[in-house]
């Protein structure tokens, strides 16, 4: 096998994005992704089953369009690596059983994956890559902000060695965006139509709370609270909807581009407050942001203006790369092959709560 620069298939299907990416070393060769949120959208919300399913019907086109893409063959590659976990467990468990079958199909190397660590080893590949000469710098965070996940990490080794230091204790930002979406009637998914929405609102029309933030929850950099660097996003969603509530009472109309830049004021504020404060105080100086709402554009913003305020330098990786995709699975997982970690093979499990500090499942 080659480990200075391998040629690495990556298969994504932890929620409802089949995707299947191919890198050589660092530079990416494609990414392609099916998405099976339409079949979704009348429910307002991802269901498993179905995400499943339709992981059954588009892995093989999809792997067939990244290979053509590539212009590469299954027996060109030098391994496979495949989302392992977090995340639902059907849709984990199509995809692991597609890559362990081409694995023993081909002869392999399968290397199973953490599904949040390759949102921060995308990060490292040519196409947009700002880190420098394509290694993971000294002192480096990651923000994850996605649908399931809002976490800040401590990045030491990206193959063996990432730290938890917050993250969310009920909804995720992206969960809170899609419960706040149904609340004022702008569909699903909630994220993109909040964020147009909000463009049109006064952020300062309405103060909405933001969670864990107290003096209790907070504690000092000597004596840290319980949750320093944690976020809650549940009573910020129980506040718009008391909010909308009391309108409807009153018989006024619902001011809901205010109300949907308020709520995300808020969000974004916290969220991005508490990374600085966690990165400020670990000596994190190169911060990663990823996960689909990474695509959000004052999410974006704020980022990059608290980050610049603080001397943190910030990568935000291309949209089409922040959203689960297998090029982010195949770039972890070529940084394992070149780091001389072993394959996993195919024994294992998918794990639907595999926890971040998990890179990768051993033989």
């Amino acid at each position: 096998m080659n480990r200075t620069q391998p040629l690495v298939l990556g298969i994504e299907s932890s929620c409802d994005e089949t995707g299947v990416g191919i890198v050589r070393g660092t530079a990416l060769l494609s990414n392609t992704v099916s998405s099976s949120m339409e079949e979704h959208v009348r429910f307002g919300g991802v269901i498993p089953e179905i995400a499943s399913r339709a992981h059954l019907d588009a892995f093989v086109p999809t792997l067939q369009a990244s290979l053509a893409e590539a212009g590469v063959t299954l027996d060109d590659v030098d391994a496979i690596a495949v989302t392992s976990g977090p995340g639902l467990a059907g849709a984990l468990m199509v995809g692991v059983c597609a890559a362990k079958a081409l694995a023993v199909a081909t002869g392999k190397p399968l290397y199973a994956i953490n599904h949040l660590v390759a949102h921060v080893g995308v990060g490292l590949l040519q196409e947009g890559n700002s880190l420098p000469e394509n290694a993971l710098p000294e002192n480096l965070g990651a923000l994850l902000v996605s649908g399931g996940h809002t976490e800040i990490l401590r990045i030491r080794s990206i193959t063996d060695d990432v730290e938890l230091l917050g993250s969310t204790i009920d909804d995720a930002a992206g969960e809170a965006y899609d419960k706040v979406a149904r609340l004022l009637g702008l569909g699903y998914p909630g994220g993109p139509a909040i964020d147009k929405l909000a463009r049109t609102g006064n952020a300062k029309a309405i103060r909405f709370p933001r969670g864990l933030t107290q003096p209790k929850y907070m504690g000092t950099a000597d004596e840290p609270g319980p949750h320093r660097y944690d976020w809650s996003f549940s009573g910020l969603k129980t506040a718009v909807a008391r909010c909308v509530e009391q309108f409807e009472a009153r018989g006024e109309e619902v001011p809901v581009a205010d109300i949907a830049a308020a709520f995300q004021e808020a969000v974004v504020d916290v969220i991005t407050s508490k990374a600085v404060l966690a990165c400020r105080e670990y000596g994190i100086t190169e911060l990663l942001l990823g996960g689909g709402v990474a695509a959000n554009s004052r999410l974006r913003q704020l980022t990059e203006q608290r980050c610049s305020a603080a001397g943190i330098r910030l990568t935000v990786p291309p949209l089409d790369l922040c959203t689960d995709n297998g090029a982010m699975v195949a770039a972890l997982g070529a940084q394992l092959v070149m780091a001389g970690i072993e394959p996993s093979g195919i024994s294992f499990a998918p794990d639907s709560s595999m926890p971040v500090t998990a890179v990768s499942l051993p033989a």
